[in-house]
């Protein structure tokens, strides 16, 4: 045992490559046979610790799990379970967290989880702790995973920075989000993120991502712990940093900022695959830099034109659409994507991916021409009711609408424009906005008087994080909107839906009579948590 797992903790700080090198000397070695031979006879004779350690150290040096000295070793752990003390289990807990399912180990992972039960409330280590959530996993039964919460509050104050990390860690193998947990775990990361290094970051804010957890104050401290020290980060880490907060929808703007500063200052670095993932970043993030946003968006569009020849057709819809969706018109790309040939090859029927390809060319060809310069906004837009399930926030909004203004003929709700946009309710007013006008009266398309307000009802993924930044999707949507002739109003459902009747009536009248729509287009978002 103690030779196997000296060579294990050898092994475990080798490079990938070293590792691949040192393997195979280590298998080929006559004496590891003989090891393993040994091992297989001595099995059912060695103490609990000497065994759990050895099934530890064959399984991470990769001896196979179909193999007969891995088989035994675990039938034998199976055995001897009931005599392990808790460090054992936690080290037992670990191995079988990299094994893969089969009938020793399942059988195996069962007698353990029913032992864990037990022995829950004498374990007062978080460390163990942790190690017992990854092997119960994400099938275990819920009352199990609150049992497990509840001992590792109970030791939440000896929290170290690095037990929080693993208990976090931990939290995504059992798939449970424990919100008290994660709120102790983040408050120790933040004190301590300096110590942190980058694949800890990135492992930290995939697992928030997994278990959808959204916590502004960790988001922040990590951006800005990463501005803050950019000088020590390649550009490539940097790009990996900014793909972990988009899929998070959290827009570290500082961060994004200088960034594309160093984008335009240097290009080159900008292989094809980081190119596209900058683009979906800074376009679902809806992020453009204030001072230099025509370089930026120049730079980047003369880095899309250099891969043209060999970019696939699906990659060339997605880098088109994320330029559109900023605002930005890249022409040449454009020509390419709507050539027969490459409609031809995006669209297939069998396509996994179909409607989603479809959503983004549609897209495409909105933006060219509402975000046209030659686009002039319409005296008259022609709209209709678009039947559907109506939600209870838009209920409560129409019942709203209706004690408020006298009549439901003042408003339309559902309305279906060109371009294949939706509005959940359309308002038409005096051109001073002192008075609601009926929807039949002021449908003459002569009278250009009419102010036309666009009320979107929109939960809080629509925006980024912790603010009322519209995301991508929703920022073009607004956008097509004002040029279509519309006053938007974003308001949040879940906001919304709180308030009682008579709150929700004051609110829509603030909207509807405000003296800058523009001003009153937010509600605090201060609650997206």
């Amino acid at each position: 045992t103690n030779c196997l797992t000296t060579v294990w903790r050898l092994f475990k700080n080798l490079s990938e490559d070293q590792q691949r090198y040192e393997k195979q000397l280590i298998f080929e070695h006559p004496v590891f046979a003989k090891l393993c031979q040994q091992l297989l006879r001595e099995s059912r004779r060695m103490s609990r610790g000497d065994l759990v350690f050895s099934l530890h150290a064959v399984v991470n040096l990769g001896v196979p799990q179909n193999t007969l000295l891995v088989q035994t070793l675990v039938r034998v752990c199976q055995e001897k379970l009931n005599l392990l003390d808790n460090r054992c289990l936690s080290v037992l807990a670990t191995t079988l967290a990299g094994l893969d399912k089969d009938k020793n180990v399942s059988a195996l992972q069962a007698g353990l989880q029913l032992l864990v039960e037990q022995r829950i409330p004498s374990i007062r280590d978080i460390f163990i702790l942790q190690n017992l959530m990854k092997c119960v996993g994400k099938d275990a039964p819920v009352f199990l995973k609150k049992k497990l919460e509840m001992a590792v509050l109970k030791e939440i104050d000896h929290l170290t920075f690095p037990n929080a990390l693993r208990v976090v860690l931990a939290l995504v193998a059992m798939n449970y989000c424990s919100i008290p947990i994660l709120n102790a775990c983040s408050e120790k990361i933040q004190e301590n993120v300096h110590d942190a290094p980058f694949r800890q970051l990135i492992l930290i804010l995939e697992a928030c991502y997994s278990l959808q957890y959204r916590n502004v104050k960790l988001f922040s401290a990590l951006a800005d712990y990463v501005n803050s020290t950019l000088c020590l980060w390649d550009k490539r880490q940097i790009i990996l940093f900014l793909s972990a907060f988009e899929t998070l929808g959290f827009q570290p703007s500082e961060l994004m900022g200088i960034f594309a500063k160093k984008v335009t200052e240097d290009p080159e670095f900008l292989n094809l695959k980081n190119l596209l993932i900058v683009l979906r970043v800074y376009s679902r993030l809806n992020y453009v830099p204030r001072d230099q946003k025509h370089l930026f968006f120049e730079t980047l569009h003369s880095c899309l034109n250099k891969y043209l020849p060999q970019i696939p057709n699906t990659e060339l819809l997605k880098a088109v659409y994320s330029l559109c969706i900023l605002g930005y018109l890249p022409h040449r790309a454009i020509d390419e994507l709507l050539q027969k040939d490459s409609r031809d090859e995006l669209l297939l029927s069998g396509d996994l991916y179909k409607e989603e390809k479809e959503i983004m060319l549609h897209c495409v060809k909105a933006c060219m021409e509402l975000d046209s310069p030659s686009f002039k906004k319409p005296a008259f837009v022609l709209t209709e009711n678009f039947s559907s399930l109506v939600s209870p926030t838009l209920r409560k909004a129409r019942e709203a609408l209706i004690e408020l203004l006298g009549d439901e003929n003042m408003f339309q709700q559902n309305v279906q424009l060109p371009y294949k946009y939706h509005i959940d309710f359309e308002i038409r007013m005096d051109s001073g906005r002192k008075k609601v006008l009926p929807i039949a009266a002021a449908d003459d398309p002569a009278d250009s008087s009419v102010q036309r307000l666009a009320f979107l009802f929109v939960p809080p993924s629509a925006f980024c994080v912790g603010t009322m930044q519209p995301q991508g999707k929703l920022a073009v949507k607004k956008r097509h909107l004002n040029k279509l002739g519309y006053h938007v109003i974003l308001v949040l459902k879940k906001k919304f839906q709180e308030m009682t009747n008579e709150d929700a009536v004051k609110f829509l009248k603030g909207k509807i009579y405000s003296e800058n729509v523009f001003s009153f287009s937010e509600v605090t978002a201060q609650d997206n948590n």
